[in-house]
């Protein structure tokens, strides 16, 4: 094995499987000094971008009178939201919904509590009229940089989850945080040290399950 692949694999993989949404086990007493959330996104923006055009911007909130306006917004749109996501639960009988519902409960009552929220942002806005293919190089130039943050930010003891409710009040949030009209948020990214032990890997399909060689569904 040459060295461009000498990466423990126990360690990558326990990373990659094991770095997961952090909500209710966000340590809210603790402060995250501002130069750990910077070496996160230092290698957040060694990801790759369209054309290593760089437009990402990171917006850092650590202000209790702003977050506590950004958390609002998100509680504001998370009423209707998680109603919606218990009708569905009641309508499709699922059991393994209701720790994830109280879980997303507590984040919404806590939001302003959290030491510091970080909202990744891209320079430009997409067109209404843009394809499919615009629209994922948009997000495709941005997405993997908040992966690569969240991923940093576990291995330092932090726990992050992505959010997007409160884009239901983007303008809300541009004008309390003062960004410009031809910027977009892409997520809110509540940032914590994480509480209690070391994370495991989550329940998923298996990946013979959900691959399809050549053809839909041909596997």
């Amino acid at each position: 094995m040459g060295m461009g692949t000498s990466f423990d694999l126990g360690q990558t993989d326990h990373l990659l499987t094991t770095t997961r949404a952090v909500r209710k086990r966000l340590d809210l007493t603790r402060e995250v000094p501002r130069d750990l959330i910077l070496d996160c996104i230092r290698i957040a923006t060694q990801a790759p971008a369209g054309g290593n055009v760089q437009m990402w911007r990171w917006l850092v909130i650590d202000d209790p009178d702003l977050k506590l306006g950004l958390a609002e917004l998100y509680r504001k749109a998370y009423e209707p939201y998680i109603a919606s996501q218990r009708e569905m639960v009641q309508q499709t009988g699922r059991s393994d919904a209701s720790a994830i519902m109280a879980s997303s409960d507590h984040l919404a009552n806590v939001l302003h509590e959290v030491p510091t929220l970080v909202i990744p942002c891209q320079i430009g806005r997409p067109d209404p009229s843009w394809n499919q293919g615009l629209l994922a190089g948009t997000y495709g130039s941005i997405i993997p940089a908040v992966w690569s943050f969240m991923l940093a930010a576990r291995s330092r003891g932090l726990g992050t989850a992505w959010t997007t409710l409160h884009l239901a009040y983007e303008r809300e949030a541009a004008e309390l945080l003062g960004i410009p009209d031809n910027v977009s948020q892409i997520a809110l990214t509540p940032v914590a040290f994480y509480t209690g032990d070391d994370f495991k890997q989550g329940s998923r399909l298996p990946a013979e399950k959900v691959t399809y060689y050549n053809r839909w569904k041909q596997q």
